[in-house]
């Protein structure tokens, strides 16, 4: 379908989302919300796309919500706004395959959670993350606050949320937010590179890793761990298994067909 401030793209196995808002740094409004749940149900269909980017055009991933829309909000609608943004974001939590979050520039507010919701973050060596709600008299409501905490702990994330600081790509690699930096010129190619080497791997192995690290992180070490010898068993319903090890002692590289 034909989207306005977003752009979808599929390029092989690899699905690109953007937002498409440059002028406002990409700033969400509810069609931007709408239209970003709607391409996430075009990725679970398309069984094609084997990982899915994040990025934003122009300055900056995504730097807040569209101010202007808070001054229309009742505490109701305040509620509503709140619960959409956050269906959506499961959505993109639960997608069976890989997610990386492409951050350049400010990923600020809803920005900054939309990349929190994603399996991993790259960061051009400019970006900046914060949860700066409390500037404007509220908290962080799209989860926010609650997956910066199991990503940095209460006190570092009290700290965050309550002063509303940024944090520039370095600290953000340090805390744990960001898996990696890239510098500004070659940081859109480095990410591609990653996509294609991520589906390039066997799809039943991809969701299992994603499922036994999302389901195991809020268990007890025993229950992880039998979940964990559960999505062992079922990576061997896939003939990926044998091409890897055949692969292996082969010395060559594997050949995945799921």
């Amino acid at each position: 379908m034909g989207y306005k401030t977003i752009i979808f793209t599929v390029d092989g196995p690899v699905a690109t989302l953007s937002f498409n808002r440059p002028e406002k740094l990409n700033a969400i409004n509810p069609e931007l919300l709408a239209e970003f749940s709607q391409a996430l149900e075009e990725v679970r269909s398309n069984a094609a796309i084997r990982v899915l980017l994040l990025t934003g055009q122009g300055r900056a991933f995504i730097a807040g919500a569209d101010i202007k829309h808070f001054l229309e909000l009742d505490p109701l609608s305040a509620r509503q706004m709140a619960v959409k943004g956050q269906d959506a974001l499961f959505k993109l939590e639960e997608l069976p395959i890989p997610v990386i979050a492409c951050v350049h520039g400010f990923a600020l507010g809803g920005g900054c959670e939309i990349a929190l919701a994603c399996d991993f973050i790259y960061a051009a060596k400019n970006s900046k993350f914060g949860q700066p709600e409390i500037n404007l008299g509220f908290n962080p409501c799209w989860g926010g606050s609650q997956r910066l905490t199991r990503i940095v702990g209460k006190s570092l994330a009290k700290e965050l949320c309550l002063t509303g600081r940024f944090l520039d790509a370095e600290e953000a690699r340090v805390l744990g937010l960001v898996a990696q930096i890239f510098p500004e010129a070659t940081f859109q190619e480095e990410c591609r590179r990653a996509a294609l080497a991520l589906a390039a791997k066997g799809r039943v192995a991809l969701e299992s890793v994603k499922r036994v690290i999302d389901w195991g992180a809020d268990v007890d070490l025993r229950t992880g761990c039998a979940l964990e010898a559960e999505t062992f068993a079922l990576c061997f319903t896939s003939p990926d298994v044998k091409e890897g090890v055949n692969a292996f002692l082969e010395k060559r590289q594997p050949r995945f067909q799921s």
